[in-house]
């Protein structure tokens, strides 16, 4: 298992706000209302996708592969993985075909390393841990989690406090399935705050986005290791200095107790 460092992710974030720097970029100039140019190489392009942009061309809108193809000046551009909607956070593409099929690969033989952080407004069963099981389809396009362990989803996670009736939740994917975190979050009885679908539906102001980030990604292509980060840039319980804090609180939680139960 790897050492999901959290310190060191912690530091190259505190410095990105900061300094304004990361990756040999400046991403807050390289923002437009779909995305934030975080890294630029010859055999991929990684970007930050804010929250409520579509992967997919939508009601007629341009979608988020071919804008960031346009805007790069891109001949091609081949999506190695997907965020859902609500989703923010680090996406991979490959920008030719062989990079493509070695990225593909990496993902399909769980070598790439991906934490994600979520923000919750309800009390959890468990406050670490590991979440299994089988997903089945549920109604109108919702999965739900099993009891069943034939081929299971396997999230790993770690919380903290925000704030009074708020955690975060730092998530590290052993499987790649659709909705997995947020049908795991909602599995232990914390769906994820301003998820449409799988947060029960209250009386009051909806929250300003759905809090789920896709914050670290690590892999290998040919041959070489890549390590990226990224802060949210979006939702109001994701910005300040109680929400930096709580991250930081969460580093000796994943550096030690992720095999937890």
């Amino acid at each position: 298992m790897p050492c999901l460092c959290l310190h060191y992710i912690f530091m190259r974030t505190l410095s990105l706000r900061i300094s304004g720097l990361f990756s040999n970029n400046n991403p807050f100039n390289n923002t437009n209302e779909m995305y934030t140019l975080i890294h630029h190489h010859s055999d991929f392009i990684l970007v930050s996708k804010h929250p409520d942009v579509s992967f997919h061309k939508d009601d007629g809108e341009m979608g988020l592969t071919e804008r960031i193809r346009r805007d790069l000046g891109l001949e091609k551009l081949y999506p190695v993985h997907r965020l859902d909607r609500m989703t923010s956070g680090l996406l991979l593409f490959a920008t030719h075909r062989d990079a493509a099929r070695e990225l593909a690969r990496r993902f399909k033989d769980r070598t790439v390393h991906k934490i994600y952080l979520a923000i919750s407004d309800k009390s959890p069963k468990k406050k670490q841990g590991l979440i299994a099981g089988d997903m089945a389809r549920s109604r109108r396009g919702s999965w739900m989690l099993t009891r069943t362990m034939n081929n299971p989803a396997r999230t790993r996670f770690v919380s903290t406090a925000l704030a009074p009736g708020l955690r975060l939740y730092g998530l590290r994917l052993e499987t790649g399935k659709t909705h997995q975190i947020r049908v795991a979050m909602k599995s232990i009885g914390a769906p994820i705050l301003g998820d449409d679908r799988y947060h029960p539906r209250e009386a009051g102001a909806r929250p300003d986005r759905g809090y789920l980030h896709a914050f670290f990604l690590e892999f290998n292509l040919f041959e070489k290791q890549y390590r990226f980060s990224h802060a949210p840039e979006h939702g109001r319980l994701f910005q300040g200095s109680a929400f930096f804090e709580a991250l930081e609180a969460l580093r000796p939680k994943i550096e030690s107790k992720t095999d937890s139960r």
